[in-house]
């Protein structure tokens, strides 16, 4: 079967990082008053930068099912909207510590902390703002599951949850399964939010979206392998951030329990392991196949 070639991969990230940007320019329009700073900041850490993977899937996903763009693009803006608080959040002097995030001064350092709080406090209210617009979807109950599916994998059986968990590494000598888990909340859980928004714009039902959450499972645990392996080995200009910080901290991760071989070898098979899931659909999961090898491709 015909995969998209590297090109028309390039084209669909370029695309979805443009129309993306386009979307938080319109409605992070900066207001003539006192919120100037905190919409200044939002725009700062939204716009620009990024892989923009979430709102790919979520349109990779929905083009399955013949969804409007305009819909999908909407529904994966949401999406990124919390991916990007959590990175505001997460460089925070409390959490991470980090100076640099897409290649630019975090936002506590661009701006201050107080004012980094509020931006990812609202962008996290932006997300659920956007999903129940009727503009992304005019039925209301596709809207409504839409914003339950992102709600549960933003909190503490999703995202949040694991980042809780991350703090705790630095502290316990996690084992493999529970290093996993970690990973699965902390970054699966947005990635299979994504597909599974898809599916939901695309009025399937749960018990029909198994193959695609086989998916994300798959590409979401091998996108954090590739990270820990590029901890390790990647390029820091590349990647727009500090490396090689879990390893300083002493945290557990996939090469420090699995040795760098083992671990790109687990990458390789869990992606191939993905695109096996979706041996169901024809061309229409093209985009979703090319992903999965982006994901181990990538070098940042």
């Amino acid at each position: 079967m015909a995969q998209p070639s590297a090109t028309s991969l390039n084209e669909a990230i370029a695309q979805v990082a443009a129309d993306v940007d386009a979307l938080f320019d319109e409605l992070l329009a900066v207001p003539d008053d006192p919120r100037q700073r905190l919409f200044e900041a939002m725009r700062h850490a939204a716009i620009g930068g990024g892989k923009r993977l979430r709102p790919l899937l979520v349109v990779a996903s929905a083009s399955i099912f013949n969804v409007a763009r305009s819909y999908a693009v909407r529904a994966g803006t949401a999406v990124e909207a919390i991916h990007v608080y959590s990175l505001v959040h997460d460089d925070l002097p409390c959490m991470d510590d980090d100076d640099m995030r897409r290649g630019k001064p975090t936002v506590h350092k661009a701006f201050d902390e107080a004012t980094a709080v509020l931006a990812g406090d609202s962008l996290h209210a932006l997300a659920f703002e956007i999903l129940a617009d009727p503009a992304t979807h005019p039925d209301p109950f596709t809207r409504g599951e839409m914003i339950a599916t992102l709600a549960t994998a933003s909190g503490p059986d999703g995202m949040a949850g694991g980042q809780m968990m991350d703090l705790e590494a630095e502290k316990s000598n996690f084992d493999l399964p529970t290093v996993t888990r970690l990973q699965a909340l902390k970054t699966g859980a947005l990635i299979a939010a994504s597909v599974e928004i898809g599916a939901i714009l695309g009025h399937v039902a749960p018990e029909g979206r198994t193959h695609l959450r086989g998916y994300a499972r798959d590409i979401g645990l091998a996108f954090q392998i590739v990270d820990d392996i590029m901890d390790v080995e990647g390029d820091e200009a590349l990647a727009g951030k500090a490396l090689g910080k879990d390893a300083d901290a002493g945290k557990a991760t996939f090469v420090s329990l699995m040795g760098l071989d083992r671990a790109k070898q687990q990458a390789e098979m869990l992606v191939e392991q993905a695109i096996s899931h979706l041996a169901s659909y024809g061309h229409e999961a093209d985009l979703l196949r090319a992903i999965a090898r982006y994901v181990l491709e990538r070098d940042r």
